[in-house]
């Protein structure tokens, strides 16, 4: 009995293993690969990046707010434009979070509003900026691509562009940042920027007065254009062998995308451990099974999840409660009952979960490191509403004689550095430790298992 499930388990691997051998790979040279480590390198390193700009430059991005660090993109963007007028400019926003001010802001003033004055100010810039809705309703997707494409260069992050950010004062949130030279890495995600999103009828030029009005217009459009992100993928021909270091450009939207069976099939082809980093402990059923799979199976797995108080939603118990106030305490509840139904492989060291927390700072890294071979490189949250709703891409890095073996460590150890081990379920607070209102809440709302709905879509 015992050989035979070691040879199903055998099987399962050599399938998953097939999977990944088989996804189109682009060769990458090892010099035009970068990681930086902190949000301000970050910061100069785009800025930077965008002054050189002789092209084209296409920033992807959730949103890009009104405020000081957004304001540094924009004035870059439009001194570069001034010295090289034939640049062509693009950026693409979520449209549904661009007409809203951050929750708990109590100005009216919307990044909406901020771009169309960028337009009458500045009417010959030519920098078009799109909004993209992927859904009739925000809470049930959004635009959630990453990436700056700067001629042949993508800077990618799960960063989006703003103060906190780009680390311009002195509160930040901390994300993985990378760097990396490819020019048909680069084209291919230009590509289905032109081909899938900017060709949509629902798409648009944000900072006129009729955005508003043609969107509302349109929903059976934005429906169409949902329909067609859940077929189409980034589109290239792989020229890598499965021996050199290698990228596989991903995109997908809905459970059945490509990206999320990639997930699937990378983290069930670890033979010896897998890192995973995520800013909300939410993780589908799916993706909690196969780390329980292979825990059984013997292999170690590392996760590190932010804090509560590093959470983005968090609000100091002495604010006014609010209903986002809970989301930060929820995703502890599921750490703390995922801990708990495992906590025989936390005593054997076969699991162990850091949790991130510096000063009153965010955190917001995500990615998956698989047995110094493979590593992905994302802003899918790895939760239920990054799985089913929003549209998310990756890039799958294979390294299988790790020439990036260092920079891969250091990147990690810099992510361990304002980590506390969590040894025991209990040194996490339960929902009796929260402030009154809060647990209150909570308590109400797991009777009625309202709290499933809310991990579902927030």
């Amino acid at each position: 009995m015992t050989k035979k499930i070691k040879y199903n388990e055998l099987n399962k691997y050599d399938d998953h293993q097939r999977f990944l051998r088989e996804l189109p790979k682009i060769i990458q040279r090892v010099d035009y690969f970068k990681i930086l480590f902190s949000p301000k390198e970050f910061r100069i390193a785009l800025l930077h990046a965008i002054s050189r700009a002789s092209n084209h430059i296409c920033l992807v991005t959730l949103y890009l707010d009104d405020d000081l660090g957004g304001k540094k993109i924009i004035d870059a963007l439009l001194h570069v434009k001034k010295l090289r007028p034939q640049i062509k400019i693009r950026i693409l926003v979520d449209w549904h979070r661009a007409r809203r001010v951050r929750i708990g802001s109590s100005k009216k003033y919307t990044n909406i509003d901020w771009y169309t004055d960028i337009i009458k100010q500045y009417p010959n810039t030519e920098i078009a900026i799109y909004g993209i809705p992927i859904h009739v309703n925000e809470a049930l997707g959004v635009l959630h691509l990453k990436g700056f494409i700067i001629d042949d260069q993508i800077l990618y992050s799960g960063a989006n562009l703003n103060g906190e950010y780009l680390h311009v004062n002195t509160k930040y949130r901390y994300d993985r940042y990378h760097i990396i030279r490819n020019p048909q890495l680069s084209d291919i995600m230009l590509n289905y920027i032109d081909q899938e999103l900017l060709s949509a009828k629902v798409t648009n030029n944000l900072g006129y007065g009729n955005s508003l009005k043609k969107l509302n217009n349109s929903k059976n459009n934005i429906r169409l254009l949902r329909r067609n992100l859940r077929r189409v993928c980034y589109r290239y021909q792989g020229n890598a062998t499965f021996h050199e270091l290698a990228i596989s450009p991903l995109v997908g939207l809905g459970k059945n995308s490509a990206l999320n069976k990639t997930i699937y099939h990378l983290i069930y082809s670890a033979r010896n451990k897998v890192v995973l980093c995520t800013p909300y402990f939410n993780m589908p059923t799916v993706l909690i099974r196969a780390l329980v799979s292979l825990l059984h199976q013997g292999i170690n797995i590392e996760i590190i999840v932010g804090d509560k108080i590093a959470n983005d939603f968090y609000v100091p118990a002495h604010h006014p409660f609010t209903l986002i106030s809970i989301l930060p305490y929820l995703y502890e509840l599921n750490l703390r009952y995922f801990l708990k139904k495992l906590q025989k492989y936390v005593d054997d060291k076969r699991l162990l979960v850091r949790m991130w927390k510096e000063g009153n700072n965010g955190y917001h890294v995500k990615g998956i490191w698989v047995d110094d071979e493979w590593q992905l490189i994302t802003g899918n949250n790895l939760n239920p509403r990054s799985i089913r709703f929003d549209l998310e891409n990756a890039l799958l890095v294979h390294d299988p004689c790790k020439l990036l073996f260092h920079q891969k460590n250091k990147e990690l150890n810099m992510i361990r550095m304002h980590t506390n081990h969590v040894t025991h379920y209990t040194s996490l607070q339960h929902v009796s430790d929260y402030p009154t209102k809060i647990g209150q809440f909570l308590y109400r709302i797991h009777k009625i298992r309202f709290d499933r709905l809310i991990n579902r879509i927030l």
